[in-house]
């Protein structure tokens, strides 16, 4: 080549997506010896899976399309009984279960204790299972209770129970709200009930307002029946259960929210004493403390708040004599109506203890005030 010439040039090269990424380790994933550690980050569509030995190699990073198969896939690589770790977020009941199903032993993220990592300077799908996977081999995972199959079944139904009893509450309001806009004085308590249905019979209101109250009436309906069988459902899949039976003796509490207090709580031997239980639920207060410095706050809200919704509407319906009802009575006596929300809080801990040996004992211990 004469100088002074330009040198040609190469064409490049095309770039392969890289799917399966393996770590630079001199033995491979085939050679690896002892229990592994496997990260999950669980997303929709896509996962992210970390493999790595106890003492902290990583063997191999692997993007999955969520399915059985391709979980179960890389699984197969993982030697006998490997600790698997995924956050309880959107959908992992399917995971959580392959994974047990195929030999896996599974934890449960909290997501709360694994929100710190959120604030570092690099954050994506690879580096978040990874971390969790570091979590679990230090011992230092914030875990979250895997509730059985039979637990999430009851779950699903009072919540979903508890949402159509929102949407028909929602239906009602609109009905009143057509009514105020058209100047109508509402004569009965109850416009849904028979003397009130009949009463809205007989109403003549101009379109499109009988339309919509038409409408609306008749979604009530529908959904007084689907909230009827919900009930019935969740009654009879813990009909067998001694919890369930104690609980309902306790004042206050039905077959409804009996049923919703057994199916949030689940296990109740994972709480070896009621103060487990109240912190577990977010009716304790927030402590923080620094040096010479100590802040009590509200209770900290972090547990089931399906849960904390039935203790409170119990504690609306407790007799004269029952201890919650002398808790929330002293309290407001002691700091006036102000503190009335305070004080439900406080009687509602008071009702869970109570919960908290009803269940575990399978009986119900004295409900009422000594002094009573």
């Amino acid at each position: 080549m004469r100088p002074g010439s330009l040198m040609p040039v190469r064409p490049a090269m095309p770039v392969r997506a890289v799917v399966h990424e393996q770590s630079a380790s001199p033995f491979g994933p085939e050679r690896t010896t002892g229990r592994q550690v496997v990260g999950m980050d669980l997303h929709r569509r896509r996962s992210v899976l970390v493999r790595m030995s106890m003492d902290g190699r990583k063997l191999e990073t692997v993007r999955i399309e969520n399915s059985p198969a391709a979980l179960r896939a890389v699984l197969a690589r993982c030697g006998q009984r490997p600790l698997v770790v995924l956050e309880a977020t959107y959908g992992w009941y399917w995971a959580a279960d392959v994974l047990e199903q195929a030999g896996a032993e599974v934890r449960l993220a909290h997501p709360l204790g694994v929100k710190a990592f959120s604030y570092r300077r690099v954050k994506n799908d690879e580096r978040d299972a990874a971390d969790l996977a570091d979590l679990l081999r230090a011992g230092l995972l914030p875990e979250a209770w895997i509730a059985p199959p039979q637990v999430r079944a009851v779950r699903e139904v009072v919540r979903y129970r508890h949402k159509l009893v929102g949407q028909r509450t929602s239906c009602k309001d609109q009905v009143h709200a057509v009514l105020a806009k058209l100047g109508v004085p509402v004569t009965h308590s109850d416009i849904f009930g028979t003397g009130g249905g009949l009463w809205l019979d007989q109403l003549v209101l101009p379109e499109p307002y009988a339309a919509k109250v038409a409408s609306l009436r008749a979604l009530i309906g529908v959904l007084d029946g689907q909230i009827a069988a919900l009930g019935r459902e969740a009654a009879a899949a813990l009909a067998g259960d001694k919890g369930y039976q104690a609980v309902q003796e306790l004042p206050g509490i039905g077959p409804v929210l009996a049923a919703v207090i057994i199916a949030e709580i689940g296990d109740i031997t994972r709480f070896r004493k009621p103060g487990q239980l109240c912190s577990w639920a977010g009716l304790t207060p927030r402590h923080r403390e620094s040096d010479t410095k100590v802040i009590r706050g509200h209770c900290s809200k972090q547990g089931s708040r399906l849960l904390r919704w039935a203790l409170v509407e119990a504690i609306q319906h407790q007799p004269a004599g029952t201890r919650p009802r002398a808790a929330r009575e002293a309290i407001v006596a002691r700091r006036g109506k102000e503190a009335r929300n305070i004080a439900k809080t406080a009687a509602a801990r008071v009702l869970l203890t109570q919960v908290f040996y009803a269940m575990r004992d399978g009986h119900l211990r004295r409900a009422s005030d000594p002094a009573a």
